[in-house]
């Protein structure tokens, strides 16, 4: 048998005769093999062992791993160790009862929940949740809690629930004895219902629960239960909600949609059915996350709830599947306007719409149960019993509909939430238009190669895209402009005045330019938020763009002022460079409108000046294959969400540019083999477009997905 090498930190070493040593083990490092890993699999922190027939040498890199100066070498076959295990006895808590509190120690307590806020952000780097308990005392005492992660707080779902707190410390406030978390601070919850299950609710691995705990449990479930201290739990059915009513709502997340930046729509259901009219919201499907219909009969059953200000944080991280309980939800009657509310949809009157205000008072919130909760046990058994088919989001992530592992560093993940199965390109080439499918496909190649070239400027008005004039364009219609035209008459709204351009080099002489303020923005002080600069060049626009917030380029024209050709930005702000479309844009040299205005941007600038503004955009083709056909797709619309960088920031940011680039040698690899392009899992939508010769065609776009960075793995195979 050859020398195999077992290093041990030893606490004392202690000769028990020839060739036998004691050992108190307190930490071990082994060199992996087939003996190392049999000890590993049956030595532990703490054992004490006895080592038989091993020699004693000196470690030849003591200086370097700072482990012991000995080693034990294995040497000869009957060498061997014997290990005894010491079973250590949990450690015994005490609790003291709530009205036994004295200030500015460190305790542990049971507790019944009497109110509760759920986490929310702090100030600082911390979530804060707060709560209020009572025991057999009659004393009703509040806690703060402050912990960096979600999951290290009381995870309470209703008043009623009972918590053990460990290492909490007392101290006066307003009078009164509170709580606040401390150093070791732990927390575990149970359902507070007589007799139900002893379900322990906490992220702790190593927390202890023993019969006097069952106990203590036990005895305040009855306690609690033949007390009126308790506030009614205002949870309701759907078929039981009254109008103007506040309530809890157990609920199933079917799907969900922003409406704008401070209210999501979600869809919910619990089972029952609403007997008053709710309220519907149109949306557009590709805006949904999850199934974009549902059959008649669930349709009946789902209620859109708005979820508005800190909330809408939260609800963006809900996946459909998900069940939640609503907490102080409201039923609004009568006439309401949804925030956002297109044209398409008119103004509802005599319904019941569900909102979930901003801010956390009287407890408002959103928290996602568990599977094994009673609620969500109670939710299945009733879809099982009306044969619905709506997955699980455990389900789905199962069968690949919602997200799927992929292999490379980038990894796309469809954000749709679609229940719907992956289709080869070939299946894909024979559906209908106007559907959306999941396909796994590698990436063949792309283009632009260039990647620079895949930033558009797009008019929402005519709908036209056409390329970024590239520097070279611009300098010579700045050129072009700043040849002297004669004189010029600014307009009766500009006061007018020069700025001196520093030279190009050391020693070399200042230019001077015309430019032409607004007298209303002078009059608020405001004199370096725009300016109207004449006669500059491109270079001389930029150096200009630290010094003044927006700058538009302008030149002379019969004697007025004028902007330059729209080929040309008519806007510089900071790095940022805005283009106007040259066949919808009316443009004028006029004065913004910034009466009541706190920041004057590039659309306030754009109306005023009577430009249609164009939107940066990133356009891509991509050419995707899998073991049955290879298929072109447009990466466009949901470009921006799938490299999570915006194409505003890509026009203007090398870190933006270089991270698509990033992105697409991940998936692609220059010079690499097919053999060695992952596995992506992609959203696809058909649709049917007119070519440059008025033909329909069909078109693939890629949507729904996102890149996320993850891990290196090895590629997963190419589906069957």
């Amino acid at each position: 048998m050859s020398h195999r090498m077992l290093h041990l930190l030893l606490q004392s070493v202690l000769p028990l005769g020839k060739g036998c040593i004691f050992i108190s083990l307190c930490s071990l490092t082994l060199i992996p093999d087939f003996f190392a890993c049999c000890c590993l699999s049956c030595v532990f922190l703490q054992d004490v062992v006895v080592a038989s027939g091993f020699t004693v040498g000196k470690s030849p890199t003591v200086h370097k791993d700072k482990l012991h100066t000995f080693n034990l070498l294995l040497s000869g076959d009957n060498a061997c160790i014997y290990v005894r295990t010491f079973i250590n006895k949990a450690p015994k808590y005490t609790y003291v009862r709530l009205g036994d509190l004295k200030a500015g120690s460190v305790v542990n307590v049971y507790g019944v929940v009497v109110f509760f806020k759920q986490p929310f952000k702090s100030r600082g780097t911390d979530f804060c949740s707060s709560l209020k308990i009572t025991d057999q005392s009659n004393q009703k005492i509040g806690c703060t809690i402050f912990c960096e992660k979600l999951e290290d707080h009381p995870k309470i779902f209703q008043i009623g629930d009972i918590v053990r707190m460990h290492r909490v410390k007392t101290q006066f406030f307003n009078d009164s004895i509170t709580l606040v978390n401390t150093f070791g601070f732990s927390v575990v919850t149970f359902d507070g219902v007589a007799g139900s299950a002893m379900d322990p609710r906490t992220s702790s691995r190593s927390f202890h629960l023993d019969q006097e705990d069952r106990q203590t449990v036990e005895e305040l479930r009855s306690w609690a239960a033949s007390q009126t201290i308790l506030p009614p739990v205002p949870s309701s059915p759907l078929s039981a909600v009254q109008p103007k009513a506040y309530f809890d709502l157990t609920c199933q997340l079917l799907a969900k949609a922003p409406i704008d930046t401070t209210c999501t729509l979600l869809k919910v259901w619990d089972g029952t059915r609403c007997p008053h009219t709710l309220l519907k919201v149109i949306v557009e499907p590709n805006a949904i996350e999850g199934p974009t219909s549902f059959s008649t009969e669930i349709e009946n059953l789902i209620a859109n709830v708005l979820v508005y200000d800190n909330h809408v944080e939260f609800a963006r991280q809900l996946k459909p599947g998900d069940f939640l309980r609503i907490y102080n939800l409201r039923a609004i009657p009568g006439s309401s306007k949804v925030p956002g509310l297109t044209s398409s949809q008119s103004e509802e009157v005599d319904h019941l719409a569900f909102h979930l205000h901003g801010g956390t008072a009287y407890g408002r919130g959103i928290r996602v149960l568990p599977e094994n909760s009673p609620d969500v046990l109670e939710l299945k058994r009733y879809r099982k019993r009306q044969g619905t088919n709506i997955p699980e989001r455990t389900e789905a992530r199962k069968k690949g509909i919602v997200e799927n592992c992929s292999v490379s560093y980038y990894t796309p993940v469809q954000s749709c939430g679609h229940d719907i199965q992956s289709v080869t390109l070939s299946e894909l080439k024979q559906c209908d238009p106007g559907r959306v499918h999941h396909v796994r496909v590698q990436l063949r190649s792309y283009e632009p190669r260039r990647l620079h070239q895949a930033l558009k400027l797009y008019c929402s008005k005519c709908t036209s895209i056409q390329d970024v004039p590239d520097d070279e364009l611009v300098a010579s219609l700045f050129s072009e402009a700043s040849k002297d035209p004669g004189p010029c008459s600014p307009p009766p709204w500009a006061f007018s005045g020069w700025v001196d351009i520093p030279g190009d080099s050391p020693g070399s002489s200042k230019r001077a330019l015309s430019v032409h303020l607004s007298t209303q923005l002078m009059s608020e002080g405001k004199t370096k938020e725009l300016i109207f600069l004449m006669g500059s060049t491109l270079e001389e626009t930029c150096r200009l763009t630290s010094g003044y917030q927006n700058i538009v380029p302008v030149r002379a024209s019969g004697g007025h002022m004028a902007l330059l050709d729209l080929s040309a930005p008519f806007l510089f702000r900071g790095r940022k460079r805005y283009y106007g479309c040259r066949q919808c844009s009316e443009a004028a040299a006029r004065e913004p409108c910034a009466e009541g205005v706190e920041l004057i941007d590039e659309k306030i600038i754009a109306e005023a000046l009577g430009v249609q503004l164009l939107q940066f955009v990133l356009l891509m083709k991509l050419e995707l294959q899998d073991g049955t056909d290879t298929l072109e797709a447009f990466l466009w619309r949901d470009a921006e969400s799938f490299f999570r960088v915006s194409a505003e920031d890509v026009a203007a940011n090398q870190e933006a540019q270089n991270s698509i680039r990033q992105t697409m040698d991940s998936l692609c690899p220059a010079g690499g083999s097919t053999g060695e392009c992952p596995w992506l899992d992609l959203c696809l939508t058909v649709y049917r477009a007119e070519d440059d010769g008025g033909q329909n065609q069909t078109c693939y776009q890629i949507c729904h997905t996102t890149i996320t960075k993850t891990p290196s793995t090895q590629s997963d195979p190419a589906p069957a």
